[in-house]
């Protein structure tokens, strides 16, 4: 992110108590996530999913004494039938860093990652790590490129993380110190690990330099073959938003009035990435427009990155952030239990209708006693019932579908 209908009592009482005792079962998950054409597979069997952010956990899992938030986390999520789960592999610099200095990692935080790891597996939750960060919160690219202006490489911004051999080449070192880490509690490396379902090299890379895209595109078809010659195994995006570039010109007229120096075309063509992402925030990028003007927004956006996932970069597509702030005017419970529902609606019957879009992230999912990290869009699954349902039913619907497309193959 940028800066940082009632299902009924009864039924989600049931889901609850079976889910978690599938759970606490220790079921761990079996198989890589793979795609074939523009669908997500496990096992040779189509995969479908309802997921969620929570950035945070790497963060909090430094602290043993607070694990127990990711724990809690992950066991509510899985209990509303949640899968996926979309967080942060990455703290450079800076408070609780993860990577404190170039090549100079902290052990205990590599602990608290090996932590959440481990809890995604016990509950049966795949994981969605990215490598690193657009801004400056948790370090980022900002931080990479300070490290280089440190040691006298000549810097001149931000942009430079993009084309600068040093400042990449501390970033080669962060993805094979990461993905080659052996997880002290499973003993299994990280790029071996089934849990995981995909890396992503950034969350929301933009370049102020270059709003065609280009530059980032030289940046993603230098890293995504980097990735792969270290882990094969599993798959591998951007973390884009989905703001088109210059290499389809019509396509821009879809962007919410600017670009951000992405082609969510060109760079998702690289054959090395898997499945293609966007992000969507209409109260922040059309803030002046009314809630139908920001849903019809929405509702735009996902159409033509749908269309165009399918289509043209013939891969699957992963609606990876969106959510409703509570900063908003004229935000109530009931508008965003109403907002989730529409883009859950629409997820849904575009992966029933050709499949390509494989489920949605909501931004984001927190523990209880979390308030310093709470930015508008926070959901405490176990203090909002009625958001929790509107999130357990697309879970039911992801997962009947996905069961009715096993038996058609």
């Amino acid at each position: 992110m940028a800066s940082f209908r009632n299902v009924g009592f009864a039924w989600g009482s049931v889901l609850w108590l079976l889910v978690l005792a599938t759970c606490e079962a220790g079921l761990p998950t079996s198989g890589f996530i793979q795609t074939r054409n523009t669908q997500f597979v496990l096992n040779s069997s189509p995969f479908l999913f309802n997921g969620f952010n929570s950035y945070w956990m790497i963060n909090v899992a430094a602290q043993p004494s607070q694990r127990y938030k990711i724990s809690n986390v992950f066991r509510q999520a899985a209990a509303g039938g949640l899968t996926v789960c979309r967080t942060w592999a990455f703290s450079d610099g800076g408070d609780q860093a993860l990577q404190i200095s170039p090549g100079v990692y902290s052990e205990p935080v590599f602990q608290g990652l090996d932590f959440v790891i481990s809890e995604a597996r016990k509950y049966g939750i795949r994981l969605i790590l990215t490598l690193s960060n657009n801004y400056h919160d948790f370090g980022g690219r900002p931080q990479y490129v300070n490290w280089a202006k440190a040691a006298g490489v000549p810097v001149n911004n931000d942009d430079d993380f993009y084309t600068n051999a040093v400042v990449k080449g501390y970033y080669k070192n962060h993805v094979k110190r990461v993905l080659t880490r052996i997880n002290t509690i499973t003993r299994v490396a990280y790029k071996d690990e089934p849990t995981i379902m995909a890396w992503e090299l950034m969350n929301e890379p933009r370049c102020q330099v270059d709003y065609s895209g280009k530059t980032v595109n030289g940046w993603v078809q230098e890293m995504a073959p980097y990735v792969k010659s270290i882990d094969n195994k599993h798959l591998l995006s951007v973390g884009m938003e989905g703001f088109y570039g210059d290499s389809i010109p019509d396509r821009k007229q879809y962007n919410p009035g600017y670009q951000v120096g992405t082609d969510f075309i060109s760079n998702h063509l690289v054959r090395e990435i898997d499945f293609a992402t966007i992000h969507a925030y209409p109260d922040i990028w059309v803030s002046g427009q009314n809630d139908d003007a920001q849903m019809g927004f929405m509702q735009r956006w996902m159409s033509i990155h749908w269309t165009d996932s399918k289509t043209i970069l013939k891969k699957p597509l992963v609606f990876a952030e969106f959510g409703k702030s509570k900063k908003d005017p004229g935000y109530s419970t009931s508008v965003r239990d109403s907002f989730l529902d529409t883009v859950y609606t629409s997820i849904y019957n575009f992966a029933r209708n050709g499949g390509t879009l494989g489920g949605g992230l909501v931004w984001q999912i927190l523990a209880e006693g979390m308030d310093s990290y709470y930015d508008g869009y926070e959901i405490v699954l176990s203090q909002n019932p009625s958001t929790s349902s509107v999130i357990a039913q697309q879970s039911n619907k992801m997962t009947s579908l996905e069961h009715t497309l096993r038996r058609r193959t």
